[in-house]
């Protein structure tokens, strides 16, 4: 199968990573639309914009599936990028919501969702969550950890403070989603400020239990070919892919 990933940016290499991992697809398009990330700060109207183009660019590639990997697309335009596909697409939010619900046995647990402005302001997760029967739902703005991901801060004090500026008046979390898809990077700096007692949601890993869940992989794919395209300097982001993935 040749998956096609879409990401406003880098941050879904982590996704890519999780996919390689599992060895679920011959063959990767990677897309990252660069050259206008971020999307977590932008309207609806124009975040759907943008992921109807990148329909259109996979058109070229003969693809089977389309994985969004941005969650802020996949909370706000994954109706209007099936409605210009001819092939399945799926999104890390709806994966996100079911890797939670398989995760948890407690419909009173505490569950924390992180992400963009755009992904928050949707309402996606908690919408899902709500009816899969949770009760006790925060949602929290963090599009500050994005950039600090992108200077490959992934530690230290400038992190640590950034986190006590997000975390300091929330409860303790019995689940974390990490509703954007740099945010697996930081992923232990995030638990270890819980006292690492939280279980973490990531997307990469929620993706694959969808699709395992949803579709049958006859065989297992030890050598992927993957191809990365950016709409803005496609060596910088396969500089990054390098350190994030070894390709």
């Amino acid at each position: 199968m040749k998956v096609g990933v879409f990401d406003s940016g880098i941050g879904g290499l982590t996704v890519v990573k999780s996919l390689l991992k599992h060895e679920l697809f011959e063959e990767i398009i990677y897309f990252g639309d660069t050259a206008r990330v971020p999307y977590g700060i932008k309207d609806k109207s124009t975040i759907i914009r943008y992921a109807i183009e990148a329909v259109e660019f996979f058109k070229d590639f003969e693809i089977d599936l389309i994985i969004v990997a941005c969650n802020s697309v996949s909370a706000h335009a994954l109706d209007e990028m099936r409605e210009h596909s001819s092939c399945p697409v799926i999104g890390v939010v709806e994966a996100g919501i079911l890797a939670t619900a398989n995760a948890l046995d407690d419909k009173n647990a505490n569950i924390l969702v992180l992400g963009t402005n755009a992904t928050i302001n949707s309402k996606a997760y908690e919408i899902g969550l709500t009816n899969k029967e949770f009760k006790n739902i925060e949602s929290k703005a963090t599009g500050l950890f994005v950039p600090l991901v992108e200077e490959e801060i992934y530690e230290g004090e400038v992190l640590d403070a950034t986190l006590k500026h997000y975390f300091k008046n929330l409860k303790k979390p019995d689940a974390i989603i990490l509703g954007c898809t740099h945010f697996p990077l930081i992923s232990k700096a995030i638990k270890n400020y819980f006292d690492d007692d939280s279980i973490l949601i990531h997307s990469g890993d929620a993706i694959v239990e969808y699709l395992e869940d949803k579709f049958e992989f006859s065989k297992k794919y030890k050598k992927t070919k993957v191809n990365f395209f950016s709409s803005e300097n496609t060596d910088a982001l396969k500089n990054i892919a390098k350190k994030w993935l070894n390709k």
